[in-house]
């Protein structure tokens, strides 16, 4: 009777210290000592991971055709600020447009096919100003 209850008083304990204690950063670092390292939980795996699509190449548009402008800038610019405050547009702060602009194709496209800007704009609706450029590289 005695010899079972010491062994089972001996297996809760050693049940008991095996059971992993892991304490928090914030309690080690008041000991004095170092954070432990990170750990890795289960998850999406890397290499299951979405993927998106490359960026499109230079020279490409994808919200409508490649334009070259004589002027691009945002609406503190002297000129494109008076045309957008004639037309009655707001544009938030840091939106490029352009003003004269007129579409060129990129088959057989040089630098110097457009010897002002090459933008890609999103709203090309006025024939005065487009809006929502983006300069790139042919």
């Amino acid at each position: 009777m005695k010899f079972t209850t010491v062994l089972a008083f001996v297996f809760v304990a050693a049940s008991v210290s095996a059971t992993p204690f892991r304490e928090t950063n914030g309690e080690r670092m008041a000991r004095g000592l170092p954070p432990l390292p990170p750990q890795k939980r289960s998850g999406t795996p890397v290499y299951a991971a979405k993927r998106t699509g490359p960026s499109s190449s230079p020279g490409q548009c994808t919200t409508g055709p490649v334009q070259c402008c004589d002027s691009v800038g945002t609406a503190d610019d002297s000129v494109i600020g008076l045309i957008l405050g004639l037309l009655g547009i707001v544009l938030g702060d840091g939106v490029l447009a352009g003003v004269g602009c007129s579409p060129i194709t990129v088959i057989g496209a040089s630098s110097s096919s457009c010897s002002a800007q090459t933008v890609c704009c999103e709203d090309n609706s006025s024939s005065l100003i487009s809006i929502g450029c983006i300069p790139i590289t042919l």
